[in-house]
């Protein structure tokens, strides 16, 4: 598993295009499978650029608190140097995270994280794990029984990366889950393979028909939905 980088951000709003800016990174650690005390976090003044009430409510991070923080420039050469060559973990990273600090990193003239050193734990999440019903990290936590308590008041980016890191580990020692049409079918040739259950069906010789094959795949399509 070697050495991976799992990081989280805190941001004034969700598009970076109009504006945004990050205002939060944390990163942690992992080397082969188990988190280290090598962490990364910063606050980071956002230039100016106001944070609006709905994004205060998710992360408590106010302009007041962040005007004598450092700015992106001086912080992305830090975080690039800390995740370094290793793959970096982002929870729905590669609609969010990653474009988003990217755009950062671009914007004070330094390299991006390129697509190779990208993964996305919701991803890895939608092929390993059949069950949830939902895929955001706080269902993937519960899922695993890993503590929210930490963050019970608001989010953070270093807590965030510190419960992601705990499922990716989760994750990696999750076999891929089957593919759903491969259960239906499964589960409908054992079906037929095994036509009488219990002692009042009628034992049937002849082949069922196509349309009895069809709606009962339809059926089971719908079990499993």
């Amino acid at each position: 598993m070697g050495r991976v980088i799992c990081f989280d951000i805190e941001t004034t709003g969700l598009e970076y295009m109009r504006g945004d800016r990050c205002i939060e990174i944390g990163a942690v650690e992992m080397i082969d499978g188990k988190l280290t005390d090598n962490s990364f976090h910063e606050y980071i003044n956002p230039d100016g650029k106001i944070i609006p009430p709905d994004s205060y409510m998710v992360h408590k991070i106010s302009n007041a608190f962040l005007e004598d923080k450092p700015k992106m420039s001086v912080i992305a050469p830090k975080f690039l140097e800390f995740i370094g060559d290793s793959p970096v973990v982002a929870h729905n990273g590669l609609d969010f995270d990653f474009p988003f600090i990217n755009y950062e990193l671009q914007m004070a003239g330094l390299p991006q994280i390129p697509r190779t050193q990208q993964f996305d734990s919701i991803v890895i999440a939608r092929n390993r794990v059949f069950g949830p019903k939902s895929y955001s990290l706080d269902a993937l936590a519960k899922w695993y029984g890993i503590s929210l308590t930490a963050r019970a008041d608001a989010h953070g980016a270093l807590i965030d990366a510190e419960i992601l890191a705990k499922v990716y580990k989760e994750l990696e020692n999750t076999a891929p889950a089957p593919d759903v049409s491969d259960i239906i079918t499964q589960q409908h040739d054992a079906f037929l393979a095994h036509p009488k259950i219990g002692n009042d069906f009628p034992y049937r010789k002849f082949q069922a028909h196509e349309d009895e094959l069809s709606n009962h795949k339809s059926f089971m399509e719908k079990l499993m939905a």
